[in-house]
């Protein structure tokens, strides 16, 4: 019998905090002391009160919402490539020295052909001068022309405002696009997901925290009852009704108990931590369980099979469909980089070149405006494009496969859930009767003791069967809320609010 009470406490033990999770705990409730309530007060916590704080204040749900942020952010980022691109610029250059300037100062005719006639010579030296300088006249007329643009000017002023905007990408830019949705769909379906998870292990571990504290409770009352029957034959042995080795063996009997009440409360211990740590609660706060692990009510008829509708339901397997429609539209980007991209830029700047850096009185601003269509065309990329298309239909059967897997994989462990549900259920009406059983053998043993007819031994089997009998009750009773939240997950079925 101990053996048994032995390893469901081990098996209870061993479902709840490993060293290193203790370590995480003891971090993580630190740091949260005080969130809760004063340090030393004790927490009054039932099962609706854990899941709401897990949802509120979980690690894990802030990590997961973050995620739909970030989702949110990228699908911003997407849409930005289908909108027009617009920026702004403003540059100031000085020249030192330049090839169209002796000086810096802008174009410069040469000396030796500048036009310059004298207008106070005679008529026939004019003519002379004219006859022999004409070409100069076009280079003087051209010097005049040059000579304010920013062929060597000292000080230029550029402002100028550049648009783009993409026309046409063989409908990569729309396939990015629906990408985007969907993976912001994708990141609230996980999110959805992660609360189901989460709402399976605060259950998960509200339920083993109440056995654990149901077994300490088993363990305790079984010693008081082992040492109420030691202080009674200790009187009978005073009194000469009873023999100094029916003593030792009630103290034997006794102190093969205790072993087993401070198993029970390390596993009430570890089972508490762990659920403090999925509802922020520090770790010395002292907590109290207000839902009591009671029989559930008589079910009207047992759980049929996964409805399909059910299975669709299921924010895993809606977040794996996204997925297999994110890979489609990658092909789709795929085979659009065989197609051409058109762009339109606008540029609309001006220029200004004063005498000085800050000497902008007396210049003009001289507008540049112009607009381009560009056509780019794929020829040849060295097989990549096929390659990337080759790449994205592979990712697109493997995304379907695994589709095809989650669908059987919710479905199997609806049906394993179901399936403990149903033992768990048909346990708890055996396990009951058994109680009943145990509890009438063990006032029966203990009165034909009290009248001589029965041996302290069979009192103290009479004990330990009550004792597991007890334990098997309640075991089956957690079992059945562990499987009915196991259920719950498989169908998506979740109490956390709509974000």
């Amino acid at each position: 019998m101990r053996i048994l009470v032995t390893l469901a406490l081990a098996a209870l033990c061993g479902g709840a905090l490993s060293p290193e999770v203790w370590a995480q705990t003891a971090d993580t409730s630190g740091k949260a002391a005080g969130s809760a309530a004063a340090e030393g007060d004790t927490v009054a916590l039932s099962l609706d009160d854990a899941l709401g704080r897990a949802f509120g204040k979980s690690e894990e749900v802030r990590l997961a919402r973050s995620a739909v942020e970030l989702a949110e952010t990228q699908v911003t980022s997407a849409r930005s490539v289908a909108l027009p691109q617009i920026n702004g610029s403003l540059n100031y250059t000085r020249t030192f020295q330049s090839p169209y300037g002796g000086s810096g100062a802008g174009f410069q005719i040469p000396d030796s052909l500048r036009f310059e006639p004298d207008s106070t010579a005679s008529m026939a030296e004019r003519i002379r001068y004219l006859e022999k300088n004409a070409p100069n006249a076009g280079l003087e007329g051209l010097g005049g022309l040059f000579g304010n643009l920013p062929f060597g000017q000292e000080h230029a002023y550029v402002a100028s405002v550049n648009a783009s905007q993409l026309l046409y990408s063989g409908g990569r830019t729309g396939a990015a696009m629906k990408i985007a949705r969907q993976y912001g769909t994708q990141a609230r379906l996980g999110f959805r997901e992660q609360l189901s998870d989460i709402e399976l292990n605060v259950r998960t571990a509200y339920y083993r925290a109440l056995l654990a504290r149901e077994l300490e409770e088993i363990a305790a009352a079984a010693v008081e009852q082992a040492q109420l029957f030691l202080d009674q034959e200790r009187l009978r042995f005073q009194s000469g009704s009873s023999s100094e080795l029916d003593v030792l063996r009630a103290e034997v009997s006794l102190e093969n108990l205790r072993p087993q009440l401070v198993e029970a409360r390390n596993a009430s211990e570890i089972s508490t931590l762990d659920l403090k740590r999925l509802v922020n609660i520090p770790v010395t706060q002292p907590l109290q369980l207000t839902t009591r692990l009671e029989e559930p009510a008589t079910d009207s008829g047992a759980a049929g099979p996964m409805p399909a509708a059910q299975l669709q339901a299921r924010p895993a397997v809606q977040s794996a469909e996204t997925q297999v429609a994110i890979k489609e539209q990658q092909v789709s980007i795929a085979k659009g980089a065989y197609l051409p991209s058109v762009s339109l830029q606008l540029n609309y700047g001006r220029q200004l070149w004063p005498t000085g850096a800050f000497k902008w009185s007396g210049a003009d601003w001289r507008p540049d405006f112009t607009a381009s269509l560009g056509v780019s065309v794929p020829i040849f990329s060295g097989f990549k494009r096929g390659a990337d298309v080759e790449l994205a239909q592979v990712e697109l059967r493997q995304s379907q496969l695994q589709l095809a897997q989650l669908r059987e994989s919710v479905q199997l462990e609806y049906e394993q859930a179901r399936g403990e549900k149903e033992r768990a259920r048909s346990s708890i009406a055996a396990r009951h009767r058994t109680v009943d059983q145990a509890q009438r053998v063990y006032d029966l043993t203990v009165l034909r003791y009290e009248k001589g007819l029965a041996t302290q031994l069979e009192t103290s089997d009479a004990r330990l069967a009550l004792l597991q009998a007890r334990t098997n009750l309640a075991q089956a009773v957690s079992d059945y809320y562990v499987a009915d939240a196991q259920m719950r997950k498989a169908l998506g079925r979740t109490t956390a609010p709509a974000r």
